[in-house]
């Protein structure tokens, strides 16, 4: 009778330590794939303006004060670019340093997370608001039968058909073991710019920071 117990707990010992393992890789797997999770369900929720589950990925505190950081580097670099000699420079650096709490406010809201996730950052420009949702498109009307030599809405169609911006080219990975960046950029003359993402606990992320300046 001890022989056959013995002989059960040496059989379920190899099994118990499989189901461990897998658990483990499990977890890792799951660790590893948490931040782009949290990116996919943030950047859903902020183009839909689910406010609800935008504020269970976003830490707004954190994120507005970065917002200010970085506004007010890039308000500094396009002075210090065009105010050598210039004696309206100081007039500038104070109606720059009024434009980044507006831009900030605005900025620091789904609708400027859903900019920031769609390639649509801050420029520090007077009065800059992020983008309005684009309203759902209508249903396109039925062509007119064509005339032979009609040319009349020729120039209109070229305007309506014209090329919608493309989307920026992302790439995203992690920057250490507690922050993830997605770094965004249009085109290869154009500047890029990066939202991080910052770990809390072991499998939640928060968008807490951007970087105007990569």
């Amino acid at each position: 009778m001890a022989v056959s117990t013995r002989t059960k707990r040496s059989a379920t010992r190899p099994l118990i330590v499989t189901l461990i393992v897998i658990a483990v890789i499990a977890a890792l797997g799951f660790g590893y794939a948490s931040p782009y999770m949290a990116l996919n369900n943030l950047k859903r929720a902020a183009d839909a303006r689910d406010t609800q589950t935008v504020n269970e990925y976003v830490d707004f505190p954190a994120l507005r004060e970065s917002l200010k950081q970085q506004v007010t580097g890039l308000l500094t670099r396009r002075l210090d670019a065009h105010g050598n000699g210039n004696p309206f420079a100081a007039i500038g650096a104070m109606i720059g340093v009024a434009l980044i709490g507006p831009l900030v406010d605005a900025y620091a809201t789904p609708d400027g997370v859903a900019a920031l996730l769609n390639g649509m950052p801050p420029r520090g420009n007077p009065g800059e608001r992020p983008p309005v949702p684009p309203a759902p498109a209508a249903p396109a009307p039925e062509p007119a039968p064509s005339v032979a030599g009609n040319t009349a809405n020729g120039p209109a169609n070229s305007e309506n058909s014209a090329t919608p911006p493309q989307p920026p080219q992302t790439t995203a990975g992690y920057r250490g073991i507690n922050e993830f960046v997605v770094t965004y950029q249009h085109g290869a003359g154009d500047a890029r710019y990066s939202a991080i993402l910052r770990r809390e606990g072991l499998f939640t992320w928060k968008l807490a920071a951007v970087n105007l300046n990569e």
